[in-house]
């Protein structure tokens, strides 16, 4: 019996603009891998900046190593990169890069064996993940403002829960604790006292000032508080969580497995690491596995809306503990064009994806004619 193989042909790192007028920083990575049998799977890398330095790295760094490699050896080609350019990190561009040609190669895996890549992790426990809307941007808003940007979004989604975003000067810390609170509390009273709720920092407070917003949180009911300090300050991130009674997550912006467990030892018992950062699907797994090991809860953080969003669902799909709903953050349906199946949200609930790898369509030549 033929052993199934899929040699790399080509990889092909590149940034999508969705309008004319999109600023470098605001575009999407993606990663186009082809086999000598013309399969092809594609992957996504960490936005930020537009995902330029991740590419960079894809196209320098990474690709003269999967060129005649076999897709099927997916992990050992994780590791022996990442190895190879750990000086480049190991935290950051590098991982957001590995996570694009990692979920590349499992799109391909998928396709060339027949399965979706939740049967390829073992078997899905689920069809269907809940979702959160996750509303960013609430920093510059009034009380008033935010209100109506989340009622919308409530209206428009009808998610299974919401969470309020920050999204604030990093440099300037517990800059309006009075308005934050002020904000938490209207959100409250337009939901209802029973609806899910979840305050992201985005790393905005001193401990003090996390204390003071935390302790707010949870006389409002909210279950959830993210990234209350600095994401790098592992031991006061570590103490806010262990003096409040509110789940206190962190690890959005952990970049390896070691680092996750730092976190956790430091006291964290939520941790959300993003698949488009954390290595893909790979190192998504091993943080899963980390995580039952260390009894913490695993939400992943996940912003991207076409490629990062379906792995993430796939992933989602084959851990057994799953007690939050998974981020939806950009309904806008702008990318709709290259991607016409996207999973869509319906009452509260996302479908998994039951095709060959992603399992999604993905209109290349769209990407093509979008490609900056």
């Amino acid at each position: 019996m033929a052993v199934a193989r899929a040699t790399i042909k080509t990889v092909e790192p590149f940034q999508v603009a969705w309008s004319a007028d999109d600023p470098p920083g605001s575009r999407s990575a993606f990663v186009r891998i082809t086999t000598t049998d013309g399969v092809v799977g594609y992957g996504e890398a960490s936005p930020m900046q537009g995902g330029l330095h991740s590419l960079g790295i894809i196209e320098r760094d990474l690709a003269p190593g999967l060129i005649g490699a076999d897709a099927f050896d997916q992990a050992v080609l994780h590791d022996r990169l990442f190895h190879k350019n750990i000086k480049l990190g190991p935290e950051g561009a590098l991982t957001g890069a590995l996570a694009a040609v990692d979920i590349a190669l499992w799109d391909i895996k998928g396709k060339v064996l027949g399965l979706p890549i939740a049967k390829m992790l073992g078997g899905a426990w689920r069809s269907e993940v809940a979702f959160y809307s996750s509303v960013g941007g609430n920093a510059r808003r009034t009380v008033e403002e935010v209100v109506k940007v989340v009622e919308g979004r409530f209206q428009r989604e009808k998610p299974s829960a919401i969470k309020v975003r920050r999204d604030g000067d990093r440099s300037k810390l517990d800059l309006d604790i009075p308005g934050d609170i002020a904000k938490a509390k209207a959100v409250r009273r337009l939901v209802g006292d029973d609806f899910p709720l979840a305050w992201d920092a985005n790393n905005g407070y001193s401990v003090g000032g996390a204390i003071r917003v935390g302790r707010a949180l949870e006389e409002l009911g909210y279950i959830w508080f993210e990234e209350p300090v600095q994401h790098y300050d592992v031991r006061n991130m570590g103490e806010v969580a262990q003096r409040l009674d509110i789940t206190v997550s962190a690890a959005e912006q952990t970049y390896t497995t070691q680092a996750l467990v730092d976190i956790i030892s430091a006291g964290v018992r939520m941790v959300q690491p993003d698949i488009v950062k954390m290595g893909g699907i790979t190192g998504l797994m091993q943080c899963a596995a980390i995580c039952y090991a260390h009894g913490v809860e695993l939400v992943p953080h996940q912003t991207q809306p076409t490629i990062g969003h379906v792995a993430n669902l796939h992933v989602l799909a084959a851990i057994m503990h799953l007690t939050k709903p998974a981020e939806y953050a950009d309904g806008s349906g702008r990318m709709d064009a290259a991607f016409p199946d996207l999973p869509k949200p319906q009452g509260g609930q996302f479908t998994i994806p039951d095709g060959p790898g992603l399992g999604i369509q993905i209109d290349d030549g769209e990407l093509r004619r979008r490609t900056a």
